[in-house]
């Protein structure tokens, strides 16, 4: 009895060294009642995570989806690249969704994402993102977790400040990075002053089926236009860009446009200009840029190219923008979920800059102004500066909040994370980051109600942190605890392409609307094949239309005879599937595109040109059931002055 007591004395004293937490949080003082960090991050098989992190994927043009806490990455969605994973950008359905007033445009860099929200609260329906080389606004419907529409965005280059929505998803916003002629004409850079423009787009969201639409353009001076975020609460109604370079440089910005002590945030009340469109203002200007809309019923995208937009004079418009002078070469701007306080991060500056809302409308309506820049006021710094948080780090990008009084900010050259109250402006705590931190993300932490229990960073440079992979490493993003005083490391995951920015959001907002088939009966594609007995080929003249349907382990037809080399051959496939998580893959010898993946009752189509005589296989590239192997079938490829007629087979001998 007594060797039992002190065995099991021995197990609790060496379990109670092992999940001892040894950090600096709160957690820390609990001795043996502290979970360790790999517990806190455990999610168990079967069970499932917290969180959704969507995170950009920068120059792969795609968004990826992580779980949170597990760091598991859990799928890539193609939105302005090609992506031969699902055929997205290959098929003629999805070829649509790419196209741009500069041609078919197959990748971008993507930057910010930004989830729907109703009255200031995440509401789990849309995220937006931006494509920053070849200005676009996408949006995924996180129904499906597919990207559904893409919007041009004309007069405007590297369309960095985006794609952040108002709290009820009025808008989404779309800043230029780099003014530009507007419209573009020939002209020497070197006139870059006073003649470029700088194109701030305000992007209307249909609050049933989230379609987009240009309202207005709001036309500003030259300046680069670097991020962007709405106000919420009792400073609704206005939006806050970040400029740099109000020095209207043109070369070698690196020096001439860090000049000035201070550069600023343009405060935009997008209520009074919404007002002054609506009751007629503002002028059409002809304009060139493509509206990409994917319909759910037919799986199928259309391009529309769009031909003007309207565009605002701000001078038209008086008490509609203000400037409100920020050190220095301000990078993000952000928003405390009371609307209150106005954070800029000057890249340059070793404090932090906290405008007051409150103070701002004062100076307003006491007209404490500080001159102009081509005729928009420039309010006095010191009537709208509510504090500083005093050498908090170097290089200070961006911030987030968890809704508890507390702002979470990045610091790139100093590589660090960096909590701080937003009523003292005083550092509470600070952890390495590694390495080049640049954005946070808290989930909802750009909202009314953040979700305060996670922060996860960004990270640009990634060397000794995982095993190497040659020269090019995936970039890294950590983990951390915020729910103590002092924040907690928990995890470090490799991330997909340049994550320039993350959107986080609970999981049960989402994941109970998640669609699980299309609806074989509601399938409306021109080319569906609902019954076996839809199957079948069609020749118009050099072109052959192949209504082919699938099913655990069959195509229909699974032979066909009669196609001459120079045809060009469209693939129609229908998953007749009902079973959630049964696509098939659909390859094709010599297909100059990608193979296709196609959902329980959704229609997709593929294009081959055979260029040789031969018998050429087709075969199912998902795995899908036992006899998986067995799903196959053949063409045979005549010569072009072949008589043979067309023929195919639907399972018969």
């Amino acid at each position: 009895m007594r060797k039992s007591i002190n065995i099991s004395i021995l197990v609790l004293l060496i379990t109670g060294l092992f999940s001892c937490n040894t950090n600096d949080s709160k957690d820390g003082d609990k001795g043996a009642l502290a979970s360790n960090a790999a517990e806190k991050v455990y999610v168990a098989p079967g069970e499932h995570d917290e969180f959704y992190a969507f995170v950009s994927g920068g120059y792969s043009g795609n968004l990826t989806v992580y779980g949170l806490p597990s760091g598991r990455m859990f799928k890539e969605i193609p939105v302005f690249s090609q992506f031969p994973t699902s055929g997205y950008g290959y098929s003629e359905e999805t070829k649509p969704m790419l196209n741009t007033s500069h041609g078919f445009i197959p990748w971008d860099d993507a930057h910010h994402p930004d989830i729907s929200q109703t009255s200031g609260k995440l509401d789990g329906r849309w995220v937006f993102i931006n494509g920053n080389n070849t200005p676009r606004i996408a949006k995924i419907d996180l129904k499906t977790f597919e990207t559904t529409e893409i919007i041009e965005v004309p007069n405007s280059a590297g369309n960095h400040s985006s794609s952040f929505v108002t709290e009820n998803t009025e808008y989404v916003v779309a800043g230029t990075r780099f003014s530009v002629p507007v419209p573009q004409q020939d002209i020497a850079i070197n006139e870059y002053k006073g003649k470029f423009k700088g194109a701030l787009s305000f992007i209307s969201v249909d609050p049933e089926d989230g379609i987009m639409s240009i309202k207005f353009q709001l036309m500003m001076p030259g300046f680069n236009y670097d991020l962007s975020h709405p106000g919420r609460g009792k400073s609704h109604g206005w939006f806050f860009f970040t400029t740099y370079n109000t020095e209207e440089a043109n070369s070698l910005l690196e020096v001439n446009a860090s000049q000035n002590d201070k550069d600023f945030i343009a405060a935009v009340n997008w209520k009074k200009i919404e007002e002054y469109v609506n009751n007629g203002g503002g002028k059409m200007m002809p304009a060139n840029y493509a509206h990409n809309v994917y319909d759910d019923d037919t799986h199928t995208a259309t391009s529309t190219m769009m031909k003007e937009v309207l565009v605002v004079d701000p001078l038209e418009v008086p008490g509609a923008v203000f400037l409100l002078p920020t050190p220095k070469s301000p990078h993000g701007v952000d928003i405390d979920p009371s609307g209150e306080y106005i954070i800029g991060n000057g890249k340059l500056s070793a404090d932090l800059t906290i405008h007051s809302f409150t103070k701002m409308i004062s100076a307003i309506e006491n007209k404490k102004f500080d001159g102009d820049a081509y005729g928009i006021p420039i309010l006095k710094f010191e009537e709208i500066l509510r504090g500083t948080v005093k050498q908090a780090g170097l290089g200070p990008l961006h911030t987030e909040f968890d809704g508890k009084g507390n702002g979470y900010t990045t610091f790139f050259i100093s590589s660090e994370l960096v909590k701080w109250d937003l009523e003292t402006l005083e550092v509470i705590d600070r952890k390495p980051n590694y390495y080049s931190v640049g954005h946070v993300m808290i989930p909802g932490g750009n909202s009314a109600h953040p979700f305060g229990k996670y922060a996860v960073s960004m990270n640009k440079i990634t060397k000794d942190r995982y095993l190497p992979t040659g020269p090019e490493l995936e970039h890294s993003a950590q983990l951390f605890d915020i729910t103590g005083e002092k924040m907690e490391l928990l995890l470090d995951f490799p991330t997909h392409g340049e994550p320039h920015y993350a959107a986080g959001i609970p999981a049960s907002i989402i994941k109970e609307n998640s669609q699980k088939i299309y609806k074989l009966a509601e399938n409306e594609h021109e080319y569906a094949a609902i019954a076996n007995g839809d199957a079948r080929v069609e020749r118009d003249g050099n072109e052959v239309h192949v209504y082919m349907t699938m099913i655990r382990s069959h195509f229909t037809p699974d032979n066909i005879e009669g196609i001459k080399v120079g045809d060009k051959v469209y693939f129609h496939i229908t998953n007749h599937e009902q079973d959630f998580d049964v696509p098939h893959g659909f390859a094709m010898i010599g297909a100059n595109s990608s193979g296709l993946l196609i959902m329980p009752g959704q229609t997709k189509t593929t294009v081959w040109e055979p260029k040789e005589v031969g018998v050429w296989p087709f075969y199912c590239t998902d795995f899908c059931s036992a006899l998986h192997q067995e799903m196959q079938g053949y063409v045979r490829v005549s010569p072009k002055s072949s008589k043979l007629e067309l023929s195919w087979s639907l399972g018969e001998d």
